[in-house]
């Protein structure tokens, strides 16, 4: 069977979800969802996402006849149910994929699936059949499968059977659509804000309506991974110089892993899969540092801060600013409390560590805490082989909907209980000479050596043949060199000997001893009758 992590490296939509189990956090998210109560409206490429607690975003498939609620997830490819599903063909391959939370092992499957409006026949996807590996019961969760959103090259199931039946859910639904559009939209909802107008929606090739001015924004280029590397694709750009504004007003500077990257820019995945955004750990540090009573819970690898601390982040796409909304900086989601029992809040931006990329592909991973700041569509472009009319290179476009003034009144009303203490001193971010920095492990060091080399294999591959070629060129020459001395001792010897070695048809050169020449008549020599042979044969004329 095999066995690998799945594209977006670590978990996944699951690690996410259920927090508690992947962060080690006290509590347990619960779902009062209705897996009937969804139901797409007359416009069939849209169907209402439901949002449970911040931390899962479902939808509803058809899959066998059978309605199912799945994660949606921009971060891996492929589709994965538990239960039965009818109508079902085993195609006689086993796949499992690893999450932080356990094991989605079990028999790749075809079925009709319907999603978005959108009717595929016979669509590849993996039954498991034992979730007993997960340390969390996923359909008291709300869900019972996940439905990967990502680029077709990240599919384990495609990987397995090698061959286009095999290809994920939007490569089939756009191949089967050759002159629509390669592209998905999401909008993603917000639980406690007061002044929230709108419900999550997923749409394909169309956009939900009222929020057309997307098409207006700016087209972010996605950055292609290496070839080789491809499996590891995902939906990920640049910021811009400097693209990070933290909570002082000024840009977080911070060095790209990522050997190719601009300066002062930064490669950015887009992954609906993460509750938690993950961020360089100087950068984490930078946005929740310097904050009064802040502490950072290493079993949990986050800051916790005091739930009434407004804080303000935006990020640089673009050209564009993208405010993040204070209640997505600041969660009230975990039910955490500090050493005294009293109540604390997450900083979401959490230090990548068990994400952090070992080839040094991405830098940020912008999970649900950015996402529900934006509209975003996502553009699959040429990713597409059968498409006729998105030949394009695949990008993203992201619309804003976090108003500043709005969302500074949504946390007033919200943590500070209407009364607005943004201005009081214990508000008031310390200097950065006070600022606290969170641990490394030894882990996290070792992984950061280790990317140090993997990421630049490239330019070590390259360097090591430059040395192996320059070595075998200082061979050659110093082997041509001594062959040529060789050959110039040799002439000597047989100049020395009267011998031409110039390779010319003439007459041998003599050496004249003495200046005076043979008195030898050589023609008297070559005249001779006979002479006696010692073998007891007479010669003939010369």
């Amino acid at each position: 069977m095999l066995s690998r992590l799945p594209s977006s490296l670590l978990a996944l939509t699951l690690a996410s979800l259920s927090v508690v189990h992947a962060f080690n956090f006290d509590i347990r998210v619960r779902s009062t969802f209705n897996q009937h109560g969804l139901h797409a409206r007359d416009n069939k490429s849209s169907i209402p996402v439901h949002n449970t607690r911040n931390a899962e975003y479902i939808a509803n498939i058809t899959l066998g006849g059978r309605e199912i609620p799945v994660l949606l997830d921009t971060g891996s490819s492929d589709l994965w149910v538990t239960g039965q599903v009818p109508n079902t063909k085993d195609l006689g391959k086993s796949v499992s994929v690893n999450y932080a939370v356990g094991k989605a092992g079990g028999d790749v499957n075809a079925a009709d699936l319907d999603f978005a409006g959108y009717h595929v026949s016979q669509q590849a996807y993996l039954l498991v059949n034992d979730t007993s590996s997960f340390s969390m019961d996923i359909k008291s969760q709300g869900f019972e499968g996940l439905i990967g959103l990502g680029p077709n090259s990240g599919s384990v199931i495609l990987d397995k059977l090698d061959d286009d039946t095999g290809n994920s859910v939007l490569n089939r639904i756009f191949s089967q659509n050759t002159t629509s559009a390669n592209y998905l939209t999401l909008l993603l909802g917000r639980e406690s804000s007061v002044n929230q107008s709108f419900t999550g929606q997923l749409t394909i090739s169309e956009v939900v309506p009222g929020f057309e001015q997307i098409v207006q924004m700016p087209k972010l280029t996605v950055e292609t991974v290496h070839r080789l590397t491809d499996e590891d694709q995902h939906w990920q750009v640049y910021t811009d110089a400097n693209g990070v504004i933290g909570p002082d007003g000024q840009p977080i500077q911070v060095d790209s892993i990522v050997p190719k990257a601009p300066d002062n820019q930064l490669v950015t995945v887009f992954d609906s899969g993460y509750t938690l955004p993950q961020v360089p750990r100087a950068m984490s540090d930078m946005i929740y540092g310097r904050v009064q009573g802040a502490q950072y819970n290493e079993d949990a690898a986050v800051w916790t801060v005091p739930c009434d601390q407004m804080l303000s982040l935006s990020f640089m796409f673009g050209g564009v600013e993208y405010p993040i909304h204070p209640l997505d900086l600041v969660s009230s989601d975990f039910n955490m409390v500090d050493a005294t029992g009293n109540p604390v809040c997450v900083g979401t931006f959490q230090p990548i560590t068990s994400a952090f990329s070992l080839l040094g592909e991405y830098d940020i991973i912008l999970g649900m805490s950015f996402l529900r700041n934006t509209y975003s569509l996502f553009d699959y472009g040429d990713w597409v082989n059968e498409s006729s009319n998105d030949r394009q290179d695949p990008y993203i476009q992201l619309l804003s909907v976090t108003n500043k003034t709005q969302a500074h009144n949504d946390f007033v009303q919200v943590r500070m209980n209407g009364v607005d203490t943004s201005n009081a001193a214990s508000q008031q971010l310390l200097p950065v000479s006070q600022m606290q920095h969170s641990p490394i492990s030894e882990a996290e060091k070792k992984q950061m050596y280790e990317e140090e080399v993997l990421s630049r294999w490239p330019e070590i591959f390259v360097g090591c043949l430059a040395f192996v070629l320059i070595v075998a060129g200082i061979i050659t020459w110093r082997c041509c060199v001594a062959r040529r001395r060789r050959r110039a001792r040799e002439a000597q010897q047989a100049a020395a000997m009267g011998i031409n070695t110039n390779g010319g048809s003439g007459s041998p050169a003599y050496r004249i001893v003495n200046g005076q020449s043979s008195q030898v008549d050589v023609h008297e020599m070559r005249t001779k009758n006979q002479y006696d042979s010692p073998y007891g044969y007479k010669t003939s004329e010369v």
